[in-house]
Parts: C-alpha cells; structure tokens; sequence
C-alpha cells in the first residue's frame, strides 16, 4: 500500500528501514481505508516517519510514546534536526499525521493508550459510581450522563473529592458563582445534574448532609418567552445555500429539510441509522428523548434529499448512522451538537441573522409552520413528541391570526 503514496524506491526503503518502519504500510492501509485524500496521506506518512526519528533521537521507545511524547514533538519544529525526516517541519499536518500514527499504534498495542497527559481527563471515582448508578438502575443515555457528569465533576474540582467536607454553604456558593457566568438554560441544567448528583452522594452514604436541599431554585416563567422561528424567506434562503452536488452540501440539505419539516431534534438526527428509514412505506422511526420511539411520515422533499445524499455518502467504516462528517475518517457524529453545527454554517452562508443559532431554531419553525397551516395542536404535539399539550400550546403565541380571534377587548377602551 505505501507503494501507492510514493514511487520512488529510495524513498520506500527510507521509510520502511526507520523507526517507523514496522508500522508505516498498515498505517497506509488505514489511512486509505478511512478515506483521506492522496496528498494529505502523503503528508501524514511522511509525518509518521518523522516521528518515529524524533522517538529515537530521544533514545525513547514506542512503548513510552504517550500525549507527553506528542506536545514534545510539535514543540520541537522551530529546531528539527531529525536526519531526513521529510515529514514537514512545521505545520498542521506534520501534528496531526503523529497523532494518527500515535493512536494506530494505541489499537496495536505498540503503545499505552493511557498517556500520562491523559490522565487529567479520568473522572472522579465518586462521579464515576455515580454515572454507573445512572446507567444501571435510571436506563440514563449517553447524553445524560454526559451532562450529569459534567456538572458533578465541576463541583468536585472546586470543592474537593472528599464530599465529608462539603457544606450546604459551599455547594449554594459553587452554584450562585457559575450561575453568574452562564445562561438561565445552562443553570437550571446544572440545577438538575447537581440535585441528583447530591441525593445520590447521600444515598451512598459519602456526606453527613442532605447538600440537594442547599440548591436553589431559578426564577424562570414556564413558556413566557417567544418561540425563536424563521420566517417563509428565511427558511428558502437557508435550504438554497445547501443546494449542491458536493458531498457536503448533499448532507447539509437533508439535515435542515429533516429538522424543518418534520422538527426532530439535532440528537435525532445524529442518532439515526440507515435502518430506521422505511422506504416502502415511507415512515421514518426517531427515538427521542426517554427512548420514546414514534414513526413519523416521510415528506417526498426530505425522501428525495436523503436519497441524494446516501448515493454520495462515504462508506464509513461499519456505521450504519446515516449522517457522517464530510471529512475523512468519516466518523458519525458523536451528538447533536454537530447537527447543530451544521446548522450554524448554513445560517451563515445564508445571511441568516437570528439571536437563536442552532438545531432547535428549525424545531421551533416547524411547528410554527403547522400551527399556520391550520394542524391541530394535539397532533403537533404527537410530531414534535411533547409530552404535555402546554409544550405545543407554547407555540401558539406567534399565531397572531389565531390571537387576533380570541384577543379580548381592553377593558375601558371603545370597541
């Protein structure tokens, strides 16, 4: 396979005669599995190569190459002497090229996959017990425990791991200071992660209190605020921008036709497999939130978009999800906050301005969008999967004609 980057044979026996060499053709074999483009294989081998000199000019093994070894080989450019290392001297693909190689020799087992820079990300052993629990005995997803995670690890970084120590003081003050620096959403997210975090710490038998009681609650108005939605124009000019007949542009326009029409969430769509599309009889399956399952019908535009996009889409390794980058190693995406990203670029390339960026912009304009056409809010609610009508009556707000019809006169003014 290496035969296929490079042709000349003074060159092939340099690669395959260095420290790199035992590795550098499945290593090639890899990297053309994944999908990367010619040039840039050629430079991410000749990065490989390059780091396998830097390894043992150190006098170091493979066995010792961790994410140390890696911030010492992107520091050591500005003054490489490794003999003919080719590899590019500095630059973005030189780094990235050993960090590919570092991680094909982690599944190897050439090196430790533990890197002592890695360390730093092990979780607690209390959140760690704590997400177990989640997953056991709650049925929690990924994203779930993502974010309870998240939040009880920030507490144990501020306070200390010893939860004997904690005070009802010091978990409200932890809470009052990172409310300061963020949003109500993100607050009142972190409000329920810390809660059951605390209860489960109590139930565990790891603190003298019950800290959950030294929570506060937000001040929040359930659906006070207007939903953020496009309008008629704003949406034509977001799916144009995603016409095309790039691979890219092919995805990004099933995506927004699938977030717009039908008002999935961006976790749905990163979710969704090739398996969950019924083409005979043109029904989607989407499992949500609580792993509530619903077959929701396929609009012909969405239909036709999906099917453009599977006949140009990557292979993907054994993925069978739907949606994959646009770049090589062509990876799924690992969450909706990807989906959401796509979202943002095409706002972006449409000249979109609005104060709401993401996935969740759409949801909210699809079921503005069935409200004006004249669709029952019970059946909204079924699409948009609510489990409460109020959540669907939410969007009845920005129905000015239906307002108009109910609006009561001001009391005292002349009718």
């Amino acid at each position: 396979m290496l035969d296929s980057y490079f042709c000349a044979p003074k060159t092939l026996r340099r690669l395959r005669t260095g420290p790199s060499g035992p590795y550098i053709d499945g290593f090639a074999v890899s990297l053309e599995r994944d999908g990367y483009a010619h040039a840039s294989a050629v430079r991410y081998l000749r990065a490989a190569a390059h780091l396998g000199c830097f390894v043992h000019l150190r006098g170091g093994t493979w066995a010792d190459a961790g994410a140390g070894t890696l911030a010492a080989f992107g520091r050591h450019f500005p003054r490489c002497r490794c003999p003919r290392s080719n590899g590019g001297a500095t630059g973005y693909h030189a780094s990235f090229g050993a960090k590919l190689f570092h991680r094909y020799l982690v599944r190897l087992g050439v090196c430790n996959g533990l890197a002592v820079a890695d360390t730093e990300h092990v979780q607690p052993a209390l959140v760690s017990a704590f997400t177990d629990w989640l997953r056991v005995h709650r049925g929690a997803s990924d994203a779930t425990l993502r974010q309870y995670s998240r939040g009880a690890g920030e507490l144990i970084d501020e306070l200390g791991a010893d939860a004997k120590c904690w005070t009802a003081q010091s978990v409200r003050d932890f809470l009052l200071r990172r409310a300061a620096k963020c949003g109500l959403a993100t607050t009142q997210h972190l409000i329920t992660s810390l809660r059951a975090f605390l209860r489960y710490v109590s139930f565990a038998g790891e603190s003298r209190d019950e800290l959950a009681l030294a929570i506060p609650a937000v001040a929040s108005w359930r659906l006070s605020r207007l939903p953020r939605c496009l309008s008629d124009d704003e949406l034509g000019r977001l799916i144009a921008v995603c016409d095309g007949t790039t691979r890219g542009r092919l995805r990004d326009r099933a995506i927004v036709l699938l977030l717009s029409r039908l008002g999935l969430r961006a976790g749905d769509v990163a979710r969704l497999r090739l398996g969950d599309i019924d083409w005979r009889n043109g029904i989607l399956r989407v499992t949500g939130k609580g792993r509530y399952e619903v077959g929701l019908p396929l609009p012909q535009d969405v239909g036709d978009a999906l099917l453009a996009y599977l006949a140009r889409r990557p292979a993907g390794g054994d993925s069978d999800h739907v949606f994959l980058r646009s770049r090589a190693p062509f990876t799924p995406f690992a969450h909706g906050d990807g989906v959401s990203s796509v979202v943002k670029h095409a706002l972006q390339r449409a000249g979109v301005q609005s104060p709401a960026k993401g996935a969740h912009l759409l949801r909210h304009t699809a079921a503005t969008q069935m409200l004006r056409s004249g669709v029952p809010l019970d059946q909204i609610g079924l699409v948009l999967r609510h489990r409460s009508i109020d959540m669907s009556a939410y969007y009845a707000k920005v129905d000015v004609a239906l307002l108009r019809g109910v609006a009561q006169p001001w009391p005292g003014a002349r009718s």
